[in-house]
């Protein structure tokens, strides 16, 4: 029997089991996905298929589910268990034993050179910086977030970008922020590692599921990210930075040279690109006649405020909208825009 649509932020998914080569039901899961229609990608996408990634990862990637392929396609196994953040919501710790599978998971990408993974990239040459090169890295991080997320959308977006107050000129304000990265040897990145991507099956093992904004870059970025989407306690984000340092520069000598000064760039950089993601998330998301539980402008002011509270300095905010102005700018720009169904554009 088939399940589904489950429905993910990217894809739509179904689940089926599949018989064996006698005709005998498996007690195995698989599962396919379709994009879902509309979508919104606001990261760049490196590997021109996740399936072909996840089968040259086979046997290095543990915590990858297995992959079969039917009928000349592809099937990812479906993990039977919950994800982490229905287990543990953001802001609260994560088990000790969890978190250990989370080093290791660390372990196994830095071990995972430029040179030695052979898969089809999507990428243009231009997006590859050569290996150690952090700031090209990050600069091609920062030119898309510009090119593709904010430029891309000024025109349906202009007015509200300007009444949170941001422009092209917080981009130079950004690269001058976080200029000056250490070199280190670039190895694999899941570059979405969050609660809802981590699944812990009924044996507690943990599973990580989609990889389809992996890249080859700065494993400190990886770190970064996975920190800012975790929303870790502080004494428990210390403690995984440590590990992963340590870990790391056993699998990868040099991966975490110049982390001390860099974690925290790198950090404010996925705060500065929050803002410019959320802001379009929010007006698109506002219901035209809220209901209990909808998304009430207020509400979203409220985040987008904290949002641009955090990406202030990376910015060179001087200052930020209180969360009634902001609320007061989303509605503006429903009324201006939204009855138009003006909608998102954003780069491959």
């Amino acid at each position: 029997m088939v399940e589904g649509p489950l429905q993910g932020y990217h894809h739509e998914t179904y689940v089926f089991p599949l018989a064996d080569e006698a005709g005998a039901a498996s007690t195995a899961r698989w599962k396919c996905r379709e994009p879902r229609a509309g979508l919104l990608w606001f990261d760049r996408r490196c590997f021109d298929s996740e399936e072909q990634l996840l089968h040259a990862l086979s046997g290095r990637i543990t915590s990858i589910p297995g992959i079969t392929e039917v009928g000349g396609l592809r099937l990812q196994r479906f993990i039977e268990g919950r994800t982490l953040g229905a287990l543990r919501t953001s802001g609260r710790p994560v088990p000790g034993p969890l978190l250990r599978q989370v080093v290791g998971l660390f372990r196994e990408l830095a071990g995972v050179t430029p040179e030695t993974l052979v898969v089809k990239r999507r990428c243009e040459a231009r997006d590859r910086p050569e290996s150690g090169d952090t700031n090209g890295f990050l600069e091609r991080l920062v030119r898309f977030t510009e090119e593709s997320v904010y430029l891309s959308n000024l025109d349906a977006f202009a007015t509200l970008f300007e009444d949170v107050g941001v422009d092209g000129d917080t981009f130079k304000n950004l690269r001058k922020h976080v200029s000056g990265l250490t070199e280190r040897p670039f190895c694999l990145l899941h570059a979405d590692l969050h609660r809802e991507n981590l699944i812990v099956d009924p044996e507690r093992r943990l599973w990580t599921i989609d990889w389809e904004l992996a890249m080859l870059g700065d494993p400190l970025y990886d770190l970064a990210t996975h920190l800012y989407l975790m929303r870790y306690p502080q004494w428990q984000a210390r403690r995984l930075t440590g590990q992963w340092v340590s870990t790391v520069e056993e699998v990868r000598p040099g991966g975490s040279k110049g982390w001390r000064h860099d974690l925290g760039l790198l950090l404010d950089y996925k705060k500065a690109q929050s803002v410019f993601t959320d802001v379009i998330r929010a007006a698109l998301s506002l219901d035209p006649e809220p209901g209990p539980g909808g998304r009430r402008p207020g509400r979203m002011g409220g985040k987008l405020h904290r949002i641009l509270t955090e990406a202030a300095v990376p910015l060179g905010l001087e200052s930020v909208p209180a969360p009634d102005r902001i609320a007061e700018a989303l509605v503006r720009w429903r009324r201006t825009r939204g009855e138009t169904g003006t909608g998102a554009r954003t780069g491959p």
